[in-house]
């Protein structure tokens, strides 16, 4: 069975329940869904800058409960490895957009995300878009 890994901005869609991101997850199954410590890191800031803060961390850590997080210091060495690839080809991408898909290099799994242009650069990735806006 494939495993996927979500990309921050699908589980801020999953979160605010768009563009069938929910109903996606449901049909592919939670436990064949994972996300990286980094989204973590990224929706726990969201929902600090929010003027609904409990609420939204509540939302978080819902989220965090349903789904297997990845740690990221396993993952350092093929960040590293590929972060150097893009920087001698001049196409460097955000670190935390490497990280996670670092992760999803290291685990073998189809990252799931919306950033499909930067993400692409990463060799070896397997990306999925669940978003038709």
């Amino acid at each position: 069975m494939k495993q996927y890994l979500l990309d921050t901005n699908i589980c801020i869609f999953f979160l605010r329940g768009l563009y069938d991101v929910p109903q996606r997850l449901e049909q592919i199954g939670r436990r064949n869904c994972h996300i990286s410590e980094i989204t973590v890191g990224e929706l726990l800031y969201g929902a600090a800058c929010s003027i609904h803060k409990e609420k939204h961390l509540r939302q978080v850590n819902e989220l965090i409960s349903l789904l297997a997080v990845e740690p990221i210091y396993p993952v350092l060495p093929v960040f590293a490895d590929t972060k150097a690839q893009l920087r001698k080809q001049g196409t460097m991408i955000d670190d935390f957009d490497l990280l996670i898909g670092a992760t999803a290099l290291k685990h073998g799994m189809v990252l799931v995300t919306e950033n499909v242009k930067h993400l692409s650069r990463v060799p070896g990735i397997t990306l999925e878009n669940w978003i038709d806006r």
